[in-house]
């Protein structure tokens, strides 16, 4: 396993370094990626770096993750139209701020949002 020693200044690294590009771009064909373990032991040697290939998926689209793909989609839309639209911020807001602090209640506004849109989405089209 090779080992990995940081700059000065640099502490760990998570995640992908480098990723592979899109179809006829110029870049780098693996997918570069550090992790960085912080579990106690008694070894210092804590950072790993892994390359993987590109992969292609060989199965088509389920129907479940076509529909999953749309709700996705279609409440992410509505969330941008209602943050902007002016005649229920208000209310929205102080429906946000009612809700904050409760148990199980979403503590950004954009949360909320994405709740209050997922479940008109829900309630419109009922799942089999």
């Amino acid at each position: 396993m090779a080992k990995v020693e940081w700059s000065a200044g640099i502490d760990s690294v998570s995640g992908a370094l480098s990723k592979p590009g899109k179809n006829g771009q110029h870049s780098c064909s693996k997918m570069l990626l550090g992790t960085h373990r912080v579990a106690p032991t008694e070894s210092s040697d804590c950072n790993r770096i892994y390359l993987r290939k590109k992969t292609v998926r060989a199965t088509a689209l389920s129907t479940k993750e076509i529909a999953a793909r749309t709700r996705f989609a279609t409440v992410k839309a509505a969330v941008a139209d209602r943050a902007i639209n002016l005649t229920t911020i208000g209310a929205d807001q102080q429906a946000f701020e009612a809700q904050k602090n409760t148990a199980g209640g979403k503590k950004t506004f954009n949360a909320y949002l994405w709740k209050v849109c997922g479940q008109a989405y829900d309630a419109e089209h009922p799942r089999a």
